[in-house]
């Protein structure tokens, strides 16, 4: 469990095309073998301290004649922001995915006092 010193929690979401590789021939649908798309995310306001943050495909495109193998997640997370990262594999050919995520953590307050 992630346990947050903060009184005050914040959340972030949001929603992203990762790529649309079947426009322009791109390595996740005209390759094979392993394939992976690092995506960074910047936050809006930085938390306290690292959040719990969540990936997950929100829209995903690909080949009926090939077996479906994605695997997407949260990489480096950091106050700041953290980067989506999603693999396949085999002869897997996606044409487009977008990821929706979530982060929850503790944020600052306008009345916390910062002991210098």
């Amino acid at each position: 469990m992630q346990k947050f010193s903060s009184h005050r929690v914040g959340v972030l979401q949001g929603s992203l095309v990762l790529f649309s590789d079947y426009q322009d021939g791109g390595v996740m649908w005209t390759g094979e073998g392993p394939r992976e798309l690092r995506k960074v995310v910047e936050f809006s306001e930085a938390f306290r301290e690292v959040p719990a943050v969540h990936v997950s495909l929100a829209m995903w495109d690909i080949d009926q004649k090939h077996n479906g193998r994605m695997d997407i997640s949260a990489d480096m997370v950091t106050e700041e922001g953290f980067v989506i990262v999603f693999r396949t594999w085999g002869d897997t050919r996606v044409a487009r995915v977008r990821c929706d995520w979530l982060a929850i953590g503790g944020v600052g307050n306008e009345d916390d006092w910062e002991i210098l």
